[in-house]
């Protein structure tokens, strides 16, 4: 390996351990407790360092979120294979339950830690959660061809899929289900979002 090989892998690794180390102080802290200098203590350099790969730390979340929308994205694509829209509806809503529990940190980032939410003015660095919404509303769309969710706004009806969605995910990843005997947890969750898709067949 060459001198600039070597330096560009380093560069790479640098930059990975900030975002790490910066994904768990925004986990445990909250985005807004966590300083530059915070993220630069917690990998031994000085926040000069960060600053060289990294403007502030909004570009560090931003960076997070991407990277962890680009995984689920990955994680979901199989289901675009299913030609039925409404078994591919419910396909995504498998996927994002397992995604949400195989991946909690990446969840948290994306959906439930507090965050400089800038879409427009940082669309690029935003474009995989976009793309990931436009999928379900297209999934939705389609679903609204074939005669289900009548009447209903597809924009709408995709908030409210969602929503139901991340409000189950975040119950089960927050631990929030400790009201229930730990032995019928998963029973329930899994019932819940049986209940869920019956009650889309209605509509």
């Amino acid at each position: 390996m060459g001198v600039r090989e070597r330096k560009e892998r380093q560069k790479i690794e640098m930059k990975d351990l900030i975002l790490q180390s910066a994904h768990n102080l925004f986990l445990n802290k909250g985005f807004e407790e966590v300083s530059i200098r915070n993220i630069a203590e917690a990998i031994e350099y000085s926040p000069a360092t960060i600053y060289l790969y990294f403007k502030d730390k909004n570009e560090i979340f931003y960076a997070l979120h991407g990277e962890a929308f680009k995984i689920f994205n990955t994680y979901i694509s199989p289901i675009v294979t299913i030609k039925d829209p409404l078994e591919r509806l419910f396909a995504m809503g498998e996927k994002y339950i397992q995604f949400s529990c195989t991946h909690p940190k990446y969840y948290e980032i994306m959906f439930i830690t507090e965050s400089p939410m800038r879409c427009d003015e940082n669309s690029e660095e935003w474009k995989e959660g976009e793309r990931a919404l436009g999928f379900l509303e297209s999934i939705v769309a389609e679903c609204m061809t074939q005669g289900f969710f009548k009447d209903q706004n597809p924009k709408i009806m995709s908030f409210a899929i969602w929503s139901f969605m991340h409000g189950m995910c975040s119950l089960i990843i927050r631990d929030r289900m400790r009201c229930y005997p730990e032995d019928e947890r998963e029973g329930i969750h899994v019932n819940a979002f049986k209940t869920f898709k019956i009650m889309l067949k209605t509509l």
